[in-house]
């Protein structure tokens, strides 16, 4: 690859007065959930018995047991107990670092209602019936947790797409194209060492990043910020790294841009850049803050690509989806995001419970072709943060190279 390339700003438009992901209804929830943050273990105890003993009273007055009541009571406190002992001995095992008290907190709300709906199913159904549906049901509950929380965020997959353009010369060699976003680090753990072994095995032409690079609950923590500064220097060992920023309540601006300085990795930010391989294959970079305020990003958008040279495949790196609309109707070769997770957890049939996109499940993980315009949404390599419990369901992380091959070539 050249050294020399060509990179230029387009006009921009100013940022919005509000930050549309913290006034949404996900992100105030998360936030109440996160009070409990800072509780002391023995107040999470005594928030466990009581809600336990709460859900044994309904049942008693639901089953007409006393007994089966106290039973309840007994079942459930051990479940949550069991929930606070997991998460707590997860930063000791190097596999996720988020507060344990108030993932508990927001684990119990799904424990409780499961148990709740099974009580009330003991107005029709023998009670014998009723608790054996709610100790199967908080059992899985338990098996998914351990599944969700130590082993399928650990599960990386690389998986391989070929798209095709009619901007690449004929008979040119493929450029091949890594993919990585959502990185949300805590610390560092065998995942990133993971993201780094696939990375060379690839043997990239270059590498595009789009966003998230630390942990919501870690972005302001100087020392996950230099674990990410290490990662992202040792990825540019590795190949010509390209990279934009992510959500503003992940990646402030005022700590996670500053990772950048002196780092050989190119920072993007309502720029295009001409990259010129050494046998004649070029790429246009878009590059674009996301504030998920989509008048200004639209807006962003079309001063961007129109300023931008149509001449060689377009690539465009934005963190969120929300854009596919609009590169469209460009005709932009292939568009390169995460933000969604792929919902970061799935249930069978019912597919994504969260997408955080303001177009929904219109586009949550994978590729979309429209035209000739290629999107590819990828799951991404963390974990969300604050209350959100750090786990994955049907949805592993994922790395993505893409080989961009000539049309008819």
């Amino acid at each position: 690859m050249q050294e020399t390339t060509i990179q230029k700003k387009a006009v921009d438009v100013s940022d919005p007065v509000v930050d549309v992901l913290e006034e949404g209804a996900f992100h105030k929830v998360m936030l109440v959930f996160h009070v409990p943050a800072q509780w002391p273990a023995w107040v999470m105890l005594l928030l466990a018995a009581f809600v336990s003993g709460m859900l044994g009273m309904a049942w008693w007055q639901l089953a007409t047991d006393l007994r089966l009541g106290m039973v309840v009571t007994a079942v459930m406190f051990i479940f949550l107990l069991s929930d606070m002992l997991l998460l707590k001995s997860l930063p000791g095992q190097g596999i996720s670092f988020g507060p344990w008290q108030s993932q508990a907190t927001a684990l119990a709300v799904p424990r409780l209602l499961v148990a709740l709906a099974a009580g009330i199913l003991t107005v029709w159904l023998d009670n014998r019936w009723g608790f054996g549906l709610f100790l199967a049901a908080e059992l899985l509950g338990t098996a998914a947790l351990l599944w969700g929380a130590i082993i399928e965020p650990f599960r990386l997959q690389m998986n391989e797409l070929m798209i095709y353009s009619d901007r690449l010369p004929s008979g040119a060699k493929p450029i091949r194209i890594l993919h990585i976003t959502d990185l949300h680090v805590e610390r560092l753990t065998q995942r990133e060492e993971a993201v780094l072994a696939l990375a060379e095995t690839a043997k990239p032409d270059l590498i595009l990043i789009t966003g998230d690079y630390v942990n919501l609950s870690y972005n302001r923590d100087p020392k996950t910020l230099a674990q990410v500064r290490q990662l992202l220097l040792r990825l540019s060992a590795v190949a010509e790294v390209y990279a934009t920023l992510g959500s503003p309540p992940v990646d402030l601006r005022e700590t996670v841009v500053p990772i950048f300085d002196d780092l050989p990795v190119t920072l993007m930010r309502q720029a295009w850049r001409e990259v010129d391989f050494d046998d004649g294959r070029r790429l246009i970079l878009l590059g674009m803050d996301c504030t998920h305020h989509l008048p200004t990003d639209e807006a962003r958008f079309h001063h961007l690509v129109k300023a931008a040279p149509h001449n060689a495949p377009q690539v465009l790196l934005y963190h969120s989806p929300e854009l596919m609309p609009e590169a469209m109707e460009y005709g932009l070769d292939l568009y390169l995001c995460g933000h969604t997770h792929g919902g970061q957890v799935r249930l069978p049939v019912i597919g994504p419970i969260l997408t955080s996109s303001q177009l929904g499940r219109q586009f949550v993980m994978g590729l979309y072709k429209y035209d000739r315009t290629h999107l590819y949404v990828s799951r991404g390599v963390g974990l969300e943060g604050l209350s959100a419990p750090r786990v994955r369901f049907l949805c592993p992380p994922e790395i993505t190279l893409v080989t961009l091959y000539a049309k008819g070539g």
